[in-house]
């Protein structure tokens, strides 16, 4: 039996991993090992490891690196905490493989330390470009790190081989989210808005804003600017969930809240679960900020999206997805445009067996030899 282990440090990320999760733990030739570590460990961000507690998912280790703050520095620190606490794992269970997904900062960490205990790495959503966020270069970075790849678009498969990584390696898989959006149980419409505590008779979106990591000092301008667009569609209820633990996350949230105080319309939460969560946007007239699950999810359930600022610029947009600047006026255009927009699905990322097909190739991989001496695959 293969021990596989599978890292989350998100709320976002753990949604989009639970069927891989479910299904390596369901497969009777892998081991799952489920390490938890970042936000979900912090009481500042929820503690969202309790959620996984209450799926009975197996956590196999939880590394905590998260500090006090969310600056820079901080963040570098995290890092290092991260290569530290998974080197000591990584050197002690001798797992067969680590899967990771996307761009996240302490990702970095946790695939420096699987590197160097020779262990093959799995990638999921490389090859993807985010213009406006330093996600980027972690994305590729991890990448170059990885043994195998799973992309969720036909496009960011040939970019991965781009870089230099052999096709026979890289697959076009869709996209996790998919899986979910078809196949979890998610709830009705009236089901949803009393959990959220919507009026059947009020429009409703779904609202998530991160700091553009590669701008300096633009947050607080730019959340601002969102809140008070919010502020003034008060016949909206706008249900906002928490920035991640980057650089000025916490100043958008701090600020949100001080808004979500005073403005009977802006409610402001700390994590609705994945099931609460896609059942909202697919009843939302439409999805706001600059997440990527506004360009993932959101067109899978045909709910339009208002995509704020450069954050998520160079990722394949659906035509359910409305791009504007991070002003007042551009947003407040965007906003009267995506909800007179028609609901129209898009499937775009695959058609929801992902996690199936990432097993496939995972169990296939191992049973062969795995050669950590990867040629550069270069592209004539």
């Amino acid at each position: 039996m293969k021990n596989i282990v599978i890292v989350t440090a998100t709320r976002a990320e753990y949604g989009i991993l639970t069927p891989l999760i479910r299904a390596v733990e369901q497969d009777a030739e892998l081991n799952l090992k489920l390490i938890v570590t970042g936000a979900h460990l912090s009481e500042r961000y929820g503690k969202t490891v309790i959620h996984i507690e209450e799926d009975d998912i197996p956590i196999a280790h939880k590394i905590n690196i998260l500090g006090d703050e969310s600056n820079s520095y901080d963040i570098s620190v995290s890092i290092a905490k991260a290569i530290e606490g998974f080197a000591k794992y990584f050197n002690q269970e001798k797992p067969d493989m680590v899967v990771i997904l996307g761009d996240r900062t302490e990702m970095l960490g946790v695939a420096i330390a699987a590197m160097n205990e020779l262990i093959p790495i799995a990638h999921i959503h490389g090859g993807e470009v985010t213009l406006g966020a330093v996600d980027d270069c972690i994305r590729h970075s991890l990448t170059k790190m990885s043994y195998l790849h799973f992309a969720s678009t036909d496009v960011y498969r040939n970019r991965i081989i781009q870089l230099g990584e052999n096709p026979d390696r890289v697959y076009n898989v869709g996209a996790l989210s998919t899986e979910n959006i078809l196949n979890a149980p998610l709830l009705k419409e009236q089901q949803i808005r009393y959990v959220m505590g919507i009026d059947e008779s009020k429009e409703y979106a779904i609202v998530t804003f991160h700091p553009v990591t590669l701008e300096k000092d633009t947050a607080k301008h730019q959340v601002l600017e969102l809140c008070k667009a919010m502020k003034d569609n008060i016949d909206i209820q706008f249900i906002v969930t928490m920035a991640n633990a980057d650089e000025g996350g916490d100043v958008i949230n701090n600020i949100i809240k001080e808004y979500s105080e005073k403005c009977p319309n802006i409610s402001l939460v700390e994590n609705l679960g994945m099931v609460n969560y896609l059942s909202g946007v697919k009843y939302a007239k439409f999805v706001l900020g600059n997440s990527s699950s506004g360009l993932i999810e959101a067109p899978v359930l045909g709910t339009p999206t208002v995509n704020i600022g450069d954050r998520q610029a160079g990722r394949l947009m659906a035509e359910t997805v409305i791009n504007c600047e991070t002003t007042y006026d551009d947003i407040m255009d965007a906003m009267s445009k995506a909800r007179v927009m028609q609901h129209v699905p898009t499937l775009m990322y695959g058609d929801g067996k992902t996690s199936y097909k990432i097993i496939e190739v995972i169990k296939k991989t191992l049973t062969s030899d795995v050669n950590l001496k990867k040629k550069f695959y270069d592209v004539v």
